[in-house]
This record gives C-alpha cells, sequence and structure tokens, in this order.
C-alpha cells in the first residue's frame, strides 16, 4: 500500500506532535514546498531554553498559572525553525490554527493550509483566523479523514 502525499505529510505532523510534553493538546505542523520537499517541521512546546517543567501545563486558572502565556504553538515552531524561507509553501497542521498563528502564517508567506481537526470551530478566535486566512488569500483545505501514525518499537 502506497499512501498519498496528504496521508505522509499529514502523518510527519502527527509524528511531530508527539514531541509534544502537553498532556492534553498534543499538536503537529509539516511545512512543504512546491516539490512536496519537507522545509520544517514543528510541535507545540515551550520556547528553546525554556524548562518544560519549570512552566505549567494547566488549562484552568490564571493567565500566568497556565499554558497558554508560555507555550509557542506548532505552526509557529515551524515557521520559525526553518533553515529558509516558506514562501508560497504548504502548511500541514493536526488542529487548525488558532489567530495568533494565522497572522504568522501569512506574513511568512505560506499559501495553503491543510488541516485535520477544526475542535474549535465557531469560536471567536477560529473564526478571528479563518477571516484574516481567507483575506489574504491562504487556500484552507480540511482532510475528511484522520490520519493515523502507527508507532512500533522494539527495545
Amino acid at each position: 500500500m502506497v499512501i498519498s502525499w496528504e496521508e505522509y505529510f499529514m502523518g510527519l505532523a502527527h509524528l511531530s506532535a508527539l514531541r509534544s510534553k502537553d498532556p492534553n493538546t498534543q499538536v503537529g505542523a509539516c511545512i512543504v514546498d512546491q516539490d512536496n520537499k519537507v522545509v520544517s517541521i514543528g510541535y507545540n512546546g515551550m520556547p528553546r531554553g525554556c524548562n518544560d517543567a519549570d512552566f505549567p501545563w494547566e488549562r484552568e486558572g490564571g493567565f500566568l498559572d497556565t499554558k497558554y502565556a508560555f507555550v509557542v504553538h506548532a505552526e509557529l515552531n515551524a515557521i520559525l525553525n526553518s533553515p529558509r524561507p516558506v514562501n508560497g509553501c504548504t502548511l500541514y497542521v493536526s488542529l487548525f490554527p488558532c489567530n495568533e498563528c494565522a497572522k504568522a502564517i501569512i506574513q511568512s508567506g505560506i499559501k495553503k493550509i491543510i488541516y485535520e481537526s477544526d475542535k474549535y470551530d465557531g469560536t471567536e478566535g477560529n473564526i478571528a483566523s479563518k477571516k484574516m486566512l481567507q483575506e489574504a488569500g491562504v487556500e484552507l483545505q480540511q482532510l475528511p479523514y484522520e490520519v493515523n501514525v502507527i508507532l512500533k518499537s522494539e527495545k
């Protein structure tokens, strides 16, 4: 069986997500150029140099007591860690980008987003994200299926 490019790149996004230490939401991203070459990958985590154990992963509580003040999202990590410009590339991401990531996606020149989950559809942040991305001409495509990654480890 040969998998499609979409399955392959979304699979890489899922594999990258497994690096995230977030106990609730592991998100992965994979940026690909026009020749189907991987440009960069990312996952949601703390900024470089910040010890994961020294920062909260909570979802509830005061702003500084939750992960939301500190975590770098998968999409932004992939953009920032790219060894070359991502202008004209496609972003594969396991969860539809938030409004903050949408800004970085637009500014970086990414032209297409292929995403899997849209679990925040209809929230204000999601509406803002979609409005900006559509206005900027970024193509949005939701996969009609979920991609599963099977890991086999023999230690």
